[in-house]
């Protein structure tokens, strides 16, 4: 009886760190995409990328992490697992505010504006993830 109730537990736990792990974990995502972005400022060509980070951090909390891919031709192809990763946003390409002569996308004042923004959210997500570890800690230790 005892594993059953240490299951619960750890399952109880999961449950109160799991939205606050995946918002750093898309939030890590997005910088990783912005900084691409800025990166190939000058590259001919480059295509700026992002995503709705409001709308994958939804999909990735919403219960339907066992979803799999519908096939409507068995021609199509299905990931090894089989499963939809909620935490794999779908990368959109930016409209550029101004067309570049190059066909370049990347406005760096919208860049490093989401750059820093995105910055300041992750700080936000890792804060609020210390708190809640020492708001557990102390429930457990009194302390």
């Amino acid at each position: 009886m005892r594993n059953a109730d240490g299951a619960a537990m750890l399952g109880q736990l999961n449950d109160y760190f799991s939205s606050q792990e995946k918002a750093l974990k898309l939030r890590s995502q997005r910088q990783e995409v912005l900084a691409a972005n800025i990166a190939n400022a000058d590259t001919p060509g480059y295509k700026a990328r992002d995503f709705d980070f409001g709308a994958t951090f939804k999909a990735a909390t919403e219960k339907r992490q066992n979803q799999t891919l519908a096939a409507t031709d068995n021609r199509h192809l299905q990931p090894r697992s089989g499963m939809v990763d909620p935490l794999s946003p779908d990368l959109l390409y930016r409209n550029p505010y101004q067309a570049s002569i190059d066909g370049n996308t990347v406005d760096m004042n919208a860049e490093m504006q989401a750059f820093s923004d995105n910055t300041i959210r992750y700080q936000a997500a890792l804060t609020f993830m210390t708190r809640r570890i020492e708001s557990m800690k102390t429930a457990l230790t009194g302390q």
